[in-house]
């Protein structure tokens, strides 16, 4: 009776508070520690907790709050005296039993390196894989979406309409259309326009849209030389590099998107920024793309150094200053120049375009200055 007094007596300074976890009320009780613990409350049934199932509970300085895994789940004891609660934590041999130890903060941090690592090989192999495996498999409807959607980011950067001078169109579209026959590409509803800019490059869309800005035709002096580089666009066309590269720097957004059809909101503006004015491919899709562009010109009976010798000219120009030039995404390597002078074969076919065509072709933006 006299510990029991004791214990009395300091909670009448400093209360027990007891919530049952059923409701928010908040009650005083006192505490008969015997075989089990009992929380008794005046006027109440005393509620008995196994000194096995009681559990440290996160508290504030000075006080002891308790749970018990028997109870239900939200039942919390707060005990103020500092006698009873080293009385109390002296019975219960499990209080902390489930707290973190050193070897499951090692087991977290493991856990958490492995995460990591994942996630470091989604994105270097993962991505990449789904890219590869994807992109040719992407619907022509959706390319097309896709396609409209670039365009309108990539005029809003360039120029809001195309080059309208009809005689220039027409010999552009013939350019265009006697290269996508020789790559053997099928799609009909392939169009094509000048953008008046005068940054040096040229784009091929997804669905079949290819744009040469005003800048690279005022420094072609030749047809092949504007055809060599359109047919090593069309390459990345043919190969999907674009798509590849829209699916690879869109991530899981892209492939979210494709899954629920939504691929011309956030994707689209990823591909127009990074895809098609800092598009920067691997030396293997170059590599392709160029081996791409020999072949349609030997079929057409033409040389693909030209090509090169117009990127060689701008680059000896301007040194790829401008971020946006066709060299900021096609490095002049060397190799490529060496390749394509053992690819020089004298012509054999047929001029691509009349000397009055390129002519009309040459001013399809008119005199203007850009």
């Amino acid at each position: 009776m006299s510990e029991l007094s004791t214990e009395a007596s300091a909670q009448s300074v400093k209360p027990t508070i007891f919530f049952d976890g059923v409701s928010s009320r908040r009650r005083q009780v006192k505490l008969m520690l015997g075989d089990v613990l009992e929380i008794v409350e005046e006027g109440g049934a005393p509620v008995r907790w196994a000194y096995a199932d009681i559990r440290r509970a996160d508290s504030p300085g000075g006080v002891l709050r308790l749970a018990c895994t028997s109870a239900p789940s939200l039942a919390r004891l707060e005990i103020r005296d500092a006698v009873l609660a080293a009385d109390l934590t002296a019975r219960c041999l499990r209080l902390d039993e489930h707290q973190t130890s050193r070897r499951g903060v090692a087991k977290i941090v493991g856990w958490s390196v492995a995460a990591a690592v994942s996630i470091v090989c989604v994105v270097l192999f993962g991505v990449p894989l789904a890219a590869d495996r994807l992109a040719p498999l992407v619907p022509k409807p959706v390319e097309r979406r896709i396609g409209d959607a670039a365009e309108v980011q990539m005029k809003t950067i360039f120029g809001r309409n195309t080059c309208e001078d009809p005689a220039g169109k027409a010999a552009f579209t013939k350019l265009v259309n006697r290269l996508r026959d020789a790559a053997g590409l099928d799609d009909d509803s392939m169009t094509a326009g000048v953008l008046p800019t005068s940054v040096p490059n040229a784009f091929a869309l997804p669905g079949g849209k290819v744009f040469v800005l005003k800048g690279l035709l005022d420094k072609a002096e030749s047809p092949d030389e504007l055809a060599g580089i359109l047919a090593h666009e069309l390459g990345h066309l043919k190969h999907h590099d674009n798509m590849r590269g829209l699916i690879y720097n869109g991530g899981t957004s892209f492939l979210i998107g494709l899954l629920f059809g939504d691929v011309t909101g956030s994707s689209a503006v990823i591909f127009a920024s990074r895809t098609l004015v800092e598009a920067s491919y691997s030396r293997e899709a170059e590599t392709a793309a160029d081996t791409f562009a020999i072949e349609v010109m030997h079929k057409l009976g033409r040389s693909p150094k030209p090509a090169f010798e117009l990127m060689f000219r701008i680059t000896g120009k301007e040194g790829g200053s401008t971020l946006t030039t066709i060299l900021a995404s096609h490095p002049l390597t060397e190799d490529r120049l060496a390749r394509m002078t053992r690819e020089d074969r004298p012509a054999s076919g047929p001029p691509l375009l009349t000397d009055k065509e390129w002519k009309a072709l040459k001013g399809v933006c008119g005199s203007g200055k850009i």
